[in-house]
């Protein structure tokens, strides 16, 4: 169960006892939909640590994931500084979107021609496409082609590269080389079926065991 810092009474609702729940992945931070919440449906979201909305359509309470599988583990609840509308950090099981889609977002409008989006989520799906389906003379395809002996490769040399840069305290040349090196780490992780949520599972649970050893020291 999750416990509020603040009460219920608190928030916001509006006239229909609603307020605003913007949901968003908490590793990628990719916005998975805007849904509705209401007192009874944020007490069961806390009380589950899943998320549960009141569908404004059907005029009921809505357990994500009920029915479908798609649930969302909560991992943190926020309020705006109105505290009238929640961002909803989750960990999702599965697609958000009732049409498959892991995101209800998923309909580019418009994109500025000089400035453009990036992630390193975007970058792991760029580098899947280029596995699933090869693209003639791209580097990426070409070390897919090549097999995990070549990947491997590629990242020892990328590992020297970046030793070798740290060393002579050239700071530009490190991020230069520490980029090459995250980009061939990133298509082991492909080739290997390794996402970045896995990463990030790992690294967090690391810093929960590591949380528990500071505050047993404080103890004693």
């Amino acid at each position: 169960m999750i416990t509020p810092n603040f009460s219920i009474d608190e928030l916001k609702f509006d006239e229909k006892g609603l307020i605003p729940a913007i949901v968003t992945d908490a590793v990628s931070k990719q916005v998975l939909t805007l849904a509705y919440m209401n007192r009874e449906s944020l007490q069961i979201s806390l009380e589950k640590e899943l998320t549960c909305f009141f569908s404004r359509s059907r005029q009921k309470l809505w357990l994500k994931g009920e029915t479908s599988g798609n649930v969302q583990h909560i991992v943190s609840i926020t309020a705006d500084c109105d505290k009238d509308a929640l961002v909803v950090m989750v960990e999702p099981e599965g697609p958000a979107c009732h049409l498959g889609n892991k995101s209800c977002f998923a309909f580019p409008f418009g994109q500025s021609e000089e400035r453009h989006e990036f992630s390193l989520e975007g970058l792991m799906e760029l580098i899947r496409g280029r596995k699933t389906e090869k693209k003639e003379g791209s580097y990426t395809t070409y070390l897919f082609e090549k097999g995990l002996d070549k990947i491997l490769k590629k990242i020892g040399e990328e590992c020297t590269e970046v030793i070798i840069a740290a060393k002579a305290e050239d700071r530009a040349e490190t991020v230069y080389e520490i980029s090459d090196l995250v980009y061939h780490v990133m298509v082991l992780m492909i080739e290997q079926g390794i996402d970045l949520s896995d990463i990030h599972r790992e690294l967090a649970s690391r810093h929960v065991i590591d949380h528990k050893v500071k505050q047993e020291k404080m103890t004693k």
